[in-house]
């Protein structure tokens, strides 16, 4: 099953995707409301939710036509690694860490499939990451063994974790330079975990600059992969339904490379994974 957040009348609903059409959950089946996060938080049985508004009369919307939103547009938690692949370890010219590099990103900096990533007016070093998403279905108790983790994922999706290098690197911790407005590329569709390999493990991921690869991995590639990521952050805190974890970005990005390659006004950037879809964001200055 697959589902998107749209925006209609200035608010987000919640889509069920149905070929190149979208239903409007909560207008075919009223119960579930039109935010994931909620319908989440309020246990509704979205699969069964989804099979009803297949068989309803609901009108069908052509995808190609609507303005989507982030998938979750309100998140309790995102959680992002860096450093969860050797290859993009090694460029940035560090070992395998020894745990992952937890950061966290605010609601605020997300943006959908086809808005515009905000170049800010203070840096040039904007950089691109294209990364796994996913979204946690199910509370998670603590302590959560790394063979049962994967069964609290409800979905997952595309993300771009656009950077401020040079604001990230003001500072030891990067939270400065990954929470700007409008650098959270989010969508355009999240995949249920019923629908990949558990864990999502084995999944091709290509990250596209105006059409040209520069990062093109496995998820298999990953140090820290789903299962262990949510058991290690299950020793720390409760994760609840509709918390997003950003699972890290492999190597090719653009402060890597020799001359360096920072994304500019007129650019778009693509994060393609086999099973999930693409997500794109063109690039303008900031106002």
């Amino acid at each position: 099953m697959q589902l998107t957040t749209f925006i209609q009348s200035g608010a987000p609903r919640l889509g069920l995707v149905d070929g190149d059409a979208v239903i409007d959950l909560n207008a075919a089946v009223p119960t579930v409301p039109a935010d994931l996060r909620q319908a989440l938080l309020a246990g509704i049985d979205l699969h069964a939710a989804g099979e009803q508004a297949l068989a309803s009369p609901a009108p069908r919307l052509p995808m190609a036509g609507l303005t989507l939103a982030p998938i979750v547009p309100e998140p309790g938690k995102i959680i992002c690694l860096g450093l969860n692949y050797f290859d993009h370890a090694k460029e940035g010219g560090r070992d395998k860490p020894d745990y992952p590099w937890f950061f966290l990103r605010g609601a605020s900096s997300l943006i959908a499939h086809g808005a515009d990533g905000i170049l800010p007016k203070v840096s040039e070093r904007f950089d691109y990451e294209a990364e796994l998403a996913l979204v946690i279905g199910r509370r998670v108790p603590r302590h959560v063994s790394q063979d049962a983790a994967p069964d609290y994922v409800f979905g997952y999706a595309c993300f771009n974790d656009m950077s401020v290098r040079d604001y990230q690197k003001r500072t030891p911790q990067w939270t400065i330079g990954k929470n700007f407005d409008g650098t959270g590329g989010f969508g355009p569709v999240l995949v249920t975990a019923d629908a990949l390999p558990r864990a999502a493990v084995g999944l091709k991921i290509e990250g596209r600059l105006n059409g040209e690869v520069m990062q093109q991995a496995n998820t298999a590639d990953m140090i820290w992969g789903v299962a262990e990521t949510i058991a290690l952050l299950s020793e720390v805190m409760t994760l609840e339904p509709g918390d997003v974890i950003i699972m890290g970005t492999p190597a090719g990005v653009g402060q890597a490379r020799k001359p360096p390659v920072w994304m500019r006004a007129g650019d778009t950037f693509e994060v393609e994974i086999e099973g999930i879809g693409t997500l794109s964001n063109p690039i303008r200055a900031e106002a």
